[in-house]
């Protein structure tokens, strides 16, 4: 025999049906948001990884560690900004780590043999990366060389003409000014997580606030319609790969003076990282869509798998293979985005009225 009581009766009471359809379709609004989310999802990956790190070693949570991290985050993020915002505009850029090397040589001399004050050095290497990345860009937009073939030739003959300063060899101890402007504090927070904020902020707002931010989203989208909405396609083209360039020179400049010493060495690998930020940080390869500040996220992750590698002393050569498996995860999940997303929403169970 049942006892008495409301609550016994609850239970046998049946769910009402129109309740059961409105949960499953605030639930199916839920995960669709979630989905769509720019920001959401290369969140969680940051934080699955490094949780994923810290309980595979202890020393990922060393504070000297979590510092090294977030030094070594503030160049790839850098480069990643100009990365993305190529992206956007539906391009690729394979040249900034060959810029880096070439740019990290020009400053290195200019300051050293040259006897060119800081400020002035580092003004000329703002200008220089512009320049380069104009050069990308002219030959992407109007001589109309696909940007893959063009960044490509730039990675190559940017490292080559690095390695004609100073027979190829590096330059060391540039100046003792120079440390500051990298390992300096300032209310006891290293310098880079300023330059990291006060750029991704600015991108940010270009981006979202801007016309040319407008633009650079309208061109990635569909070009032809952007020509015919009246957007000088070939110009905002241009100018996406000027940003790319100048990100690449202030990178070039916190890497100079990292280690103060500029090599035709440097900047090995990074354009693919930079690439793989954007992506993780769910830019779109087919272009117009992305959000910029994902591509932090982005960064933080491939910066975090590559140290927790490091302290688990996995070999190079396997650190190699294992970002590329990362980078090939994340272009298959942007082209299959629609189609997981809908599988996701097959797998919420739904009521019959």
């Amino acid at each position: 025999m049942k006892p008495d009581g409301s609550f016994y009766d609850a239970l046998d009471q049946k769910p009402n049906s129109e309740d059961g359809s409105k949960r499953d379709l605030i639930m199916k609004s839920f995960f669709r948001s979630i989905l769509r989310s720019q920001v959401i999802g290369p969140l969680a990956a940051t934080i699955l990884v490094a949780f994923l790190v810290a309980v595979t070693t202890e020393r990922f949570l060393e504070v000297n560690n979590l510092r090294n991290l977030a030094l070594q985050v503030s160049i790839i993020s850098l480069i990643a900004i100009g990365s993305t915002v190529v992206i956007f505009a539906q391009g690729i850029d394979l040249s900034p780590g060959s810029m880096v090397a070439l740019m990290t040589m020009v400053f290195a001399i200019s300051v050293k043999f040259g006897g060119i004050p800081l400020p002035i050095a580092i003004l000329l290497i703002l200008l220089l990366g512009s320049f380069l990345g104009s050069i990308n860009g002219f030959l992407t937009a109007y001589v109309r060389i696909p940007s893959f073939i063009t960044t490509l030739a730039g990675l190559s003959a940017y490292r080559g003409i690095a390695f004609m300063f100073n027979k190829g060899s590096p330059v060391f101890s540039i100046s003792d000014y120079l440390d500051p402007l990298f390992y300096g504090k300032f209310l006891g927070i290293p310098m880079p997580f300023f330059y990291v904020v006060f750029f991704f902020a600015l991108a940010s707002f270009v981006m979202r606030y801007t016309r040319l931010g407008r633009r650079i989203y309208a061109v990635g989208g569909n070009a032809a319609a952007a020509q015919l909405s009246g957007i000088n396609v070939k110009r905002t083209q241009l100018l996406a790969f000027l940003i790319a360039g100048f990100m690449a020179a202030v990178a070039s400049i916190l890497m100079a003076a990292r280690l103060n010493s500029g090599s035709p060495n440097y900047g090995v690998g990074m354009e693919l990282k930079a690439i793989a930020a954007a992506v993780i940080g769910g830019a779109s390869l087919i272009g117009g869509r992305g959000n910029i500040l994902s591509t932090l996220f982005g960064a933080l992750t491939i910066v975090i798998v590559q140290n927790g590698l490091n302290l688990n002393a996995v070999p190079t050569s396997l650190q190699n293979i294992i970002i590329g498996l990362i980078i090939l995860l994340a272009v298959g999940i942007d082209m299959w985005r629609e189609e997981i997303g809908l599988i996701f929403q097959r797998l919420i169970p739904s009521r019959n009225p």
